[in-house]
């Protein structure tokens, strides 16, 4: 018999959106401060004879702490499960911070030799574990406390830390460049950015430790309903493992290439391919995504009135039919002609252009990204939330999206094709747009404190009275 509750009350509701975004900006601020300096230090880590081939070494390390995510989903979610949502993301904030501040602190390879890349891929394995499972801590802590039918419009307010952070992260290597200077910045500056991140650590420690458990987690608690093996009833239970690969093949890895493209690899592309100056090309992006960060919670409660999949999966069409055009204007409005074209010819260096080019890329994040918070939550029942739905959403986000900026620049490598890095992203956002189309069910109306309405336990249910 499937246990059932009252509603959580909403009273609170954003003290705990407060607490929970303010710890995941932190944690993303720490992730991308590592991707946005990667031309400016890949070489005082690597050597391998060429620029070029430090920055894809300097990317694979960045991707080693993506590949992970999976590995932390499944740690962390199975804490988090068995033990509560706010102790498993005090103990991820913990080490994700730690990470950041050591690699600060971190010796060059003219010290230490290869031995200062090791200790750097090590450093990333563990930001890249204790991610894996800060996500779906936010996003179920969050989910848990919302209201019946307004569950889009209130985790979307996570949505937005992911874009807050990287905001932030270039906003202080910025200001940190353009006080001390270019030459002082790249021998030595560098480093501020990642110690920095301590005080923010130390601030989200204190915020986030003041809150109560989950009410959901917590009823399953004094009920000793708890899971004892979530791994088990996760993926060995063939009905919820189906729908873990629905939401991967469906939704977060179409979702997590729009991502990366939209906000990471825009600005790679900016300084990497179009050559953008560096200072611009941080405006640029900045810019973009403070004007699109409304539109998060725009499209999260969106999703609330019309369903997620409507909302996520336009947003994934849109990114394959316009991709190649979007980029073919960026070239067009470059600080140079880069001599490859996609139906404009060069026009001339416009950073506003640029500016409303990787805005539009952004929205298209907002479409993916908004909702798909509460569809994740609402696919699984609480007991299993956590392990259940943090694994598809590091799948999708930490390998199919984490590669996109070194799998984009080798196949430019390899082709001679500017253009070629998108095809990555794009093939698989119309993968996923076709298996979601076809297997997605909509969520929007499931009452997550009831498990019986979970899609997952619905799906098993059907599944078994047909079979009687």
């Amino acid at each position: 018999m499937m246990q059932t509750s009252s509603p959580p009350t909403p009273k609170g509701i954003w003290k705990v959106i407060f607490a929970s975004s303010a710890g995941t900006v932190i944690e993303w601020y720490d992730f991308y401060i590592f991707g946005a300096l990667a031309t400016t230090i890949a070489s005082k880590f690597y050597n391998t004879g060429t620029p070029i081939g430090d920055i894809i070494a300097w990317l694979g390390t960045f991707a080693v702490g993506f590949l992970v995510r999976p590995f932390g989903a499944i740690v962390f979610g199975r804490i988090g499960d068995l033990v509560g949502r706010k102790f498993t993301y005090l103990i991820t904030i913990t080490i994700m911070g730690s990470c950041t501040f050591l690699i600060g602190l971190l010796p060059t390879q003219d010290v230490l030799g290869a031995w200062a890349g090791i200790i750097l891929i090590t450093m990333r394995i563990l930001q890249g574990l204790a991610l894996g499972g800060q996500y779906g801590g936010a996003a179920t802590f969050v989910a848990e406390h919302a209201p019946q039918g307004k569950r889009g419009y209130y985790t979307s307010w996570i949505q937005t830390t992911a874009t807050l952070g990287l905001l932030i992260s270039l906003g202080v290597i910025l200001v940190t460049r353009m006080g001390l200077g270019e030459a002082d910045f790249n021998e030595w500056g560098w480093r501020l950015p990642f110690m920095a991140s301590i005080l923010l650590v130390a601030l989200s420690l204190w915020i986030r430790s003041a809150l109560k458990e989950s009410p959901l987690f917590q009823q399953l608690k004094d009920t000793k309903a708890v899971s004892k093996n979530p791994l088990k009833e996760s993926f060995a239970n063939p009905y919820n493992l189906r729908w873990v690969l629905i939401a991967l093949f469906g939704a977060t890895m179409g979702q997590g290439v729009v991502w990366y493209t939209g906000q990471f690899y825009a600005l790679f592309y900016l300084q990497k391919i179009f050559e953008t100056p560096l200072i611009d090309s941080n405006l640029i992006v900045g810019a973009a995504l403070l004007l699109s960060m409304p539109f998060f919670v725009f499209f999260g409660s969106l999703s609330d009135r019309i369903g997620r999949k409507k909302v996520m999966l336009t947003g994934m069409l849109l990114a394959v039919l316009t991709y190649y055009p979007i980029y073919g204007l960026m070239a067009a409005f470059a600080p140079t002609d880069p001599g490859q074209h996609f139906l404009f010819g060069y026009i001339g260096y416009n950073p506003v252009m640029l500016g409303i080019l990787v805005f539009i890329q952004v929205i298209y994040v907002t479409m993916v990204y908004g909702p798909i918070a509460a569809f994740l939550v609402e696919l699984f029942p609480t007991k299993i939330r956590y392990t259940s739905m943090s694994l598809p959403y590091h799948l999708g986000n930490g390998v199919f999206g984490g590669l996109v900026p070194m799998i984009g620049l080798i196949l430019i490598n390899a082709t001679g094709n500017d253009f070629a890095g998108l095809w990555w992203p794009m093939a698989i956002a119309g993968i996923c747009m076709v298996v979601g189309f076809m297997f997605i069910k909509e969520t929007n109306k499931v009452d997550i404190s009831d498990a019986s309405t979970s899609i997952s336990v619905k799906h098993e249910s059907d599944q078994r009275a047909l079979d009687k």
